[in-house]
């Protein structure tokens, strides 16, 4: 199938202001880096996405699935196929007693806030953490000693049969940065949350705060993807960095943070060239001098 007739299909199944051709992806990403997507599509509703699926698996296109790209490395010489976004749209959020539910695409601050202003807390821990919660719940995200699998009720997934199931917390074999979804190719579509009664003073006290020490020891002015690195077994990603004296380390645009180890920063005009060659440059050193490998916590798209 040619790419005309593809966006044509496409178009009339999710809309045409939905499909976009050799979309920058640096737009996409909180890196602020990454080359043209062939095709992205802005998915915003379960329908929507289900149509989508159809008309790329009847014709083997293949397909990347992104929400708010704050966990991607995305190469510069951009990615084929078809790249589909859940997020504006399909971010809807919802509180039925001390269960919260929110759509793929909604963020974790939004979801966070949401139960604060309805009396509920235990999520406050998430508020901070850029990004979305699908991504947040495939790869259990977590902070400030709490992770998703805390809280999560169940989850609705979309299976690579294009199936909806919905799957209780100890169903999603949850770990440190892990989930089934990641060896499953299954797709978030929205998670509940399990939550308890809390006085929302006290709890957007929690999240203020919690918010403060992020800003207050991480380079939240410049882009970035969060934490580079996985938190080692018996030991912290940045500490290691930081014994290796490879805080301001420079390669092109891209910085290991002088204020903050664990993470890798676009200074200026950084490509994912010389970001992908930092992260390979500190793994390095820090196995040469410590004996620890990292493991990079940032998803590479593309070649590189």
């Amino acid at each position: 199938m040619t790419q005309n007739k593809l966006v044509s299909e496409l178009a009339s199944a999710i809309g045409p202001e939905k499909v976009l051709e050799n979309e920058p992806m640096s737009n996409h990403t909180t890196f602020k880096t990454g080359g043209n997507a062939d095709l992205m599509l802005l998915v915003q509703t379960e329908t929507q996405l289900l149509s989508a699926l159809r008309i790329l698996k009847n014709v083997h296109i293949p397909y990347i699935l992104i929400g708010r790209g704050s966990n991607l490395l995305v190469s510069d010489e951009g990615l084929r196929g078809v790249v589909l976004k859940l997020a504006d749209g399909f971010d809807k959020i919802t509180v039925n007693g001390n269960l919260v539910y929110a759509q793929a695409g909604a963020t974790l601050r939004a979801t966070c806030l949401s139960a604060i202003y309805a009396g509920l807390g235990g999520l406050e821990f998430a508020g901070g953490i850029p990004g979305c919660v699908g991504g947040g719940v495939a790869m259990n995200a977590g902070a400030y000693g709490g992770e998703l699998q805390d809280v999560t009720q169940d989850v609705r997934i979309l299976t690579p049969d294009l199936e909806i199931h919905t799957l209780d917390g100890g169903q999603m074999n949850f770990s440190y940065r892990k989930s089934m979804v990641q060896e499953t190719g299954c797709i978030v579509l929205g998670a509940s949350f399990l939550l308890r009664p809390d006085d929302a003073d006290k709890a957007m006290e929690k999240f203020n705060c919690l918010n403060a020490r992020r800003k207050d020891k991480q380079p939240l002015n410049f882009p970035s993807a969060g934490s580079t690195f996985k938190r080692p077994q018996g030991n912290y990603a940045s500490a290691l960095i930081d014994k290796c004296k490879l805080k301001g380390f420079t390669i092109g645009g891209a910085q290991v943070s002088e204020k903050h180890a664990g993470f890798i920063i676009n200074i200026g005009n950084a490509s994912s060239r010389d970001i992908y060659e930092l992260i390979c440059h500190v793994r390095q050193e820090v196995l040469k001098q410590t004996g620890v490998m990292l493991e990079p916590e940032v998803k590479l798209l593309g070649e590189f």
